[in-house]
């Protein structure tokens, strides 16, 4: 039966961000994990798991989009394993963002943010409230994900409504909201899909992935890893992609020197999601303070690309290396999983959630057992 969002179902098949629940206990072991590392099955049956969020007392919150849901998981034995699933909320709009913060959990929809205060005391009856509903409510790249910053303002990415089309206020941005005020700020604009972000440790600086328009064939332009230097900077879309490739539709008489090139251009199509600066002392000194990229794979190449987790190695604000750690989620042409978002547990141990196997793995290292 058709309804409002038949459209928009439609187009996230061809996205392949549908869950396929019976490859939740059939991927683990295809997943290659790097070497002094193991990864395990932290929950399944999370249907279109996207976001993360761990709140004080480590219930692990994940967002869907999809199945419009908002799910709850909690390990009660600490074994790192949940073994209790809660649904707190239903048939939202594209719920993929969710942020923890004293005591209350933030949810995006398509044009508002909403929040469930005090959300542990709250799990089997959770209510929200509106905190701010002036988001466009276009549902293509209308889902958003969410964070606080440093300063304690909640940042959120729009996405363009398009492939790709001219430029407007209310797209195509990172903003920044005073939750006292209701004030938006642009933080960075030119940017066509950020599906993730995060804040360096030690310098505060807000890096941010984006995903490269579609429609000019199957090597260009690059998906982006990108670092913001100051307010208000333009990364270039609409006009021109990866620092150097101006548009055919929209770049004539640009030049890419007024725009700011990629801290790292990955390859085409590749959809970098969730991106996450390891915060934790588990993990071997290399990867500390290093940033975690989820490529969530290709939908629209002649062969398939992304469909893995890597790491990028930053010495002096540059990028330096970049180095495949999670694995095997695409295996002969076969999508198996699709990762998507990261989380830190308290001990350490790193959650990736994956939307289409429907589950969320947990990477600990061997020598922490």
């Amino acid at each position: 039966m058709k309804n409002k969002f038949t459209p928009l179902y439609t187009a996230i098949c061809a996205l392949g961000l549908f869950s396929a629940p019976t490859m939740a206990k059939n991927i683990l072991d295809k997943l290659t994990v790097a070497e002094g590392f193991e990864v395990s099955l932290f929950a399944d049956d999370v249907e279109n798991a996207r976001q993360l969020a761990v709140s004080d007392s480590g219930i692990v919150f994940a967002g869907s989009i999809k199945a419009g849901n908002v799910y709850a998981l909690i390990d009660s034995n600490k074994d790192g394993v949940a073994d209790k699933k809660i649904v707190i909320a239903s048939n939202l709009q594209l719920p993929s963002g969710v942020a923890f913060k004293d005591g209350d959990l933030y949810v995006s929809e398509v044009s508002r943010i909403i929040r469930f205060k005090d959300i542990e005391k709250h799990l089997n009856d959770a209510k929200f409230e509106v905190v701010y509903d002036k988001f466009p409510s276009d549902t293509h790249h209308g889902w958003k994900v969410l964070a606080f910053s440093p300063t304690g303002e909640l940042i959120i990415p729009v996405g363009v409504p398009c492939n790709v089309c001219a430029e407007n206020d209310n797209y195509g941005r990172i903003f920044s909201l005073n939750l006292e005020t209701k004030k938006l700020t642009t933080i960075a604009k030119g940017v066509r899909n950020s599906v993730g972000f995060d804040y360096q440790p030690g310098t505060n600086t807000l890096w941010f992935s984006d995903n490269g328009r579609d429609m000019m064939g199957d090597d260009i332009p690059p998906c982006e890893i990108n670092k913001v230097s100051y307010t208000g900077e333009h990364f270039g879309f609409p006009f021109v992609h990866a620092g150097t490739i101006v548009d055919p539709e929209f770049g004539q008489g640009k030049n890419p020197a007024n725009y700011t090139a990629p801290a790292l251009a990955l390859g085409a199509h590749v959809a970098p999601l969730g991106i996450h600066f390891y915060r934790g002392n588990l993990f071997p000194e290399a990867y500390q303070q290093q940033l975690f990229v989820a490529e969530h794979g290709s939908w629209n190449r002649t062969k398939k690309a992304g469909y893995k987790v890597a790491v990028a190695t930053i010495e002096e604000g540059k990028i330096v290396k970049y180095t495949p750690f999670l694995t095997g989620f695409m295996q002969n042409e076969e999508t198996l999983g699709r990762p998507v978002a990261f989380a830190e547990l308290r001990d350490g141990s790193l959650l990736v959630s994956d939307d289409y196997a429907g589950s969320i793995y947990r990477v600990t290292a061997k020598q922490a057992k």
